[in-house]
């Protein structure tokens, strides 16, 4: 059992994690987050993706400890209910979303597209989102639910 401290969604934590457990398991055990899935276990699906000191990463294979001194952003450090990201109004304005199992991790990769990039184009933003799977097939209102956020934030 190790004690690890990071920031996570802007504040200071710290949280036990056991020997070998990964990201997800800390952030959806001891921390109790619900945002990061776990979908393949394997990197195939994006289900769980964070962004580790703001880049895109797998939290189910992140072994915890990797999370130590750094920050770590979940789709619930990226707005709230009563000031939401602009993705997240962009998401709700184009529909984008019927499930939603994936979408926690498709907003924080967009959100790491959009910081690198204010004014992607439909193919950078495939190229971003091109590791998460969307069973429902949202595809396209996904797409132009980023490039409508990217659009807002520019303006």
């Amino acid at each position: 059992m190790a004690e690890i401290g990071f920031t996570l969604n802007g504040k200071p934590v710290s949280a036990a994690a056991e020997d070998g457990a990964s990201l997800l398991h800390l952030l959806r055990g001891p921390l109790a987050l619900s945002g990061p899935r776990f979908g393949c276990g394997a990197e195939a699906c994006g289900a769980c993706m964070v962004l580790l000191d703001g880049r895109p990463a797998h939290a189910c294979t992140l072994p915890a400890e990797a999370a130590a001194g750094r920050s770590v952003t979940t789709v619930e450090g990226l707005g709230t209910p009563e000031a939401p990201h602009p993705l997240q109004r962009a998401f709700l304005a184009e529909q984008a979303g019927q499930c939603g199992y994936c979408l926690p991790g498709i907003l924080v990769s967009a959100a790491a597209l959009l910081a690198a990039n204010p004014r992607p184009d439909a193919a950078a933003v495939k190229a971003a989102l091109e590791g998460h799977l969307c069973r429902c097939g949202s595809h396209n209102r996904i797409v132009r639910a980023v490039l409508r956020a990217a659009a807002e934030m520019a303006a």
